[in-house]
Order: C-alpha cells, then structure tokens, then sequence
C-alpha cells in the first residue's frame, strides 16, 4: 500500500531501517502520487541504493534492479528469446507435419524477460503491489542505452518487434542512481523528479549506524561517526560514506573493540579508506588529532 502523506512515506521507510531527509521522503512520495521516475545522484555510499530496497519493503514488493555498465544492451537489460526452446518446438512442428509460424517461434513461454520487462508485468508473488525498478549506476551505461529507456519511462512501455507491444498495467516505481562518472542526457533527466543525496547530518548518521550496526555500542557508535565526520572535512579523494561508516561500526565490534584508539583505528582504517593516496594521509598522529577532535 502507498503511503498517504509525507511523514507517512518517512515513519514506513524508518521501519525498513532508512532514515530518509524530508526532502528525499518527499521526493519518493512525488514520484509514488505522480507515477513518475526518481533520479537519485550523489556520493557513492550515501544511501541510493538502499532507498530502492527501503522503498520496495516499503510497498510490500521485491526489488528488481538492472546493474548498468559499459556495453550493457538489451539483451541484457530487456529480453532475449530462449533459441534452444524455439529450435526444439520448430522440429517438434515440423515431425508432426505442422508448418512454423510466428506462433509457434514467439510465444511467450520462450520469452527471456529481463529487469526491464519483468518491471512491466504483474507481481504474481505479490498481487496488486506495483514493481520497483532500480536502474542503478545509470551513468556507468553508453548513451545509446539511455536513448533506449526514454520509451520506458515515458509510456512504461517497450516494443518486441517480433512480440508487440508490452505495456504496464501499473506503472512501476522506477529509482535510477548516478555517481556522476558522467553527465547523463538532459532528455532522460526530463522525465524524472530529480534528488540529490547528500552525507546526513550527525544525529540521522547515528540514528542509521544504531540501525544496521547494534551490536556496537552507543559511545562507539558516536565516536566513530564523530571520526567520520572529521574524515570529510580532510582534502581526500574519496570522503567514506554512510556505507563505510555502517561497515567499521561491524567491523570495530566483530574485532571486539570497546574504544576507539589510535592503533584500533590504524588496523582498520582499509574499511573507510580505499584509495592508498587517503590512506598514506593518516598516519598515527594525524588519527590522534583526528580522535582528540572528535571527542
């Protein structure tokens, strides 16, 4: 069931253990009442693709998400026809003295249905509720394929030359994601709400780690996202997200670490940092400063 209202959309989402901003609420409850497309860019590690999986919980649906990459087509991303099955009907047609036809070829049971497609049928396992659609990391795709979505997310529809024309009885809930590797097609952008995430303030990150990360405790968990917040405020190339922060919280309680010290911090510094350059900038003075801060 969709949510009525804006607080609605943030009270449900909080019990999928997301704890969006009003602006981010307010933007999945726009696209839910105007049956239109969300386009989510930021940080890696902010919180797009949880919002799908957050939203499908949401709705009492499963998640169908199409990982973008280079050279992805529609075969891929939409369907492709199950050739061994088709092969094996034509001559099942021909031994009984049938002639082929398109009939016997493309009947739907031979039919691959990619994410894309199978965001157009009904949920059988879940009657009546409408599909979510991630499109995630839609600027890691070629443009070629973003030309290729805008009959998709203009009608909800999509063309099989040899099938017809597959149209949504529901419109799906689609959320398409961009790091910003690239600037993706304004024409594609014009079909969408558009959202931007950024890192949460304090006391949302905490409410987050105390979320997914219970196992370790309240003090740990507010000096760790304390430390977090000092890691942003450093020249890095890459400032870790709520994802990193959720993962050290983990892993400082699976190495049975009751406070944050300079050495603790030095062991597992691999799982906020990933790049040598960020992590050659932490030396054990600079975590000391860095801690003695963030008290």
């Amino acid at each position: 069931m969709q949510p009525d209202s804006i607080d609605d959309t943030i009270a449900r989402l909080a019990a999928q253990q997301y704890f969006a901003s009003r602006e981010l609420a307010t933007a999945l409850f726009l696209a839910l009442k105007m049956e239109r497309p969300l386009f989510v860019e930021g940080e890696p590690g902010v919180g797009k693709t949880e919002l799908a999986k957050a939203a499908a919980g949401l709705l009492g649906t499963t998640m169908l998400r199409l990982q973008c990459y280079e050279g992805l087509d529609t075969a891929s991303a939409l369907y492709e026809w199950d050739y061994p099955r088709q092969i094996m009907a034509l001559r099942l047609a021909e031994s009984a003295g049938e002639r082929p036809d398109n009939d016997t070829l493309y009947r739907s049971e031979f039919l691959l249905k990619r994410p894309l497609l199978q965001a157009l049928l009904p949920d059988d396992q879940h009657p009546g509720a409408r599909r979510v659609l991630l499109i995630d990391e839609i600027d890691r795709a070629d443009e070629p394929f973003e030309a290729f979505l805008l009959e998709l997310l203009s009608d909800f529809q999509v063309s099989i030359p040899e099938y017809g024309t597959v149209r949504a009885t529901q419109p799906p809930l689609v959320i398409m994601t961009s790091n910003r590797t690239r600037e993706v097609h304004d024409a594609l952008k014009r079909r969408c709400l558009y959202q931007w995430i950024g890192y949460p303030e304090r006391e949302r990150e905490l409410a987050i780690v105390a979320a997914r990360a219970p196992d370790t405790s309240a003090e740990l968990q507010r000096r760790a996202v304390d430390f977090v917040y000092r890691l942003r405020g450093m020249d890095l190339f890459k400032s870790p997200g709520i994802a990193e922060t959720i993962d050290w919280c983990r892993a400082l309680s699976a190495l049975s670490v009751t406070e944050l010290d300079p050495q603790s911090v030095q062991n597992t510094l691999g799982v906020l940092l990933k790049y040598q350059d960020d992590l050659a900038q932490l030396d054990a003075e600079r975590i000391a400063q860095c801690l003695a801060i963030a008290e």
